[in-house]
């Protein structure tokens, strides 16, 4: 599977912050964060529901796949999905990066990969 999620009984601004938290805590940073619905309101005008993309990146593995691959930026960061479901919850999925490192076909990322996903999969799983 390409990502792993889990869906929480909570207001959506609370799981953004207990997910950048939980992204701290396992080393990643959020260094963005893309608010679709207000995206897609300035630029459609759509009104969406709420669903933010957040960046993740951990600099010690980013570092170290992009001294194995240099393009390997193209899939970096790793996107969490944050976003509001049509029952009221709010769901959370994360990238699987063993799943899209495969695609790249360069074995020295396997090891990097499976920590990353080790660790945003504990992210996900902690909420």
């Amino acid at each position: 599977m390409y990502y792993f999620n889990k869906v929480l009984d909570d207001d959506f601004d609370s799981v953004i912050n207990k997910t950048t938290e939980a992204l701290k805590e396992e080393g990643f940073g959020v260094i963005t964060e893309i608010d679709i619905k207000k995206t897609m309101k300035e630029k459609l005008d759509i009104d969406y529901r709420n669903y933010k993309i957040l960046g993740a990146c951990n600099p010690k593995f980013a570092h170290q796949a992009l001294l194995k691959e240099d393009k390997v930026g193209t899939m970096l960061p790793c996107n969490v999905i944050v976003q509001s479901t049509d029952n009221g919850q709010v769901e959370v999925a994360a990238v699987n990066p063993l799943e899209s490192m495969k695609s790249i076909k360069n074995e020295s990322l396997e090891e990097i990969a499976s920590v990353v996903t080790h660790k945003l999969r504990s992210v996900i799983e902690n909420l």
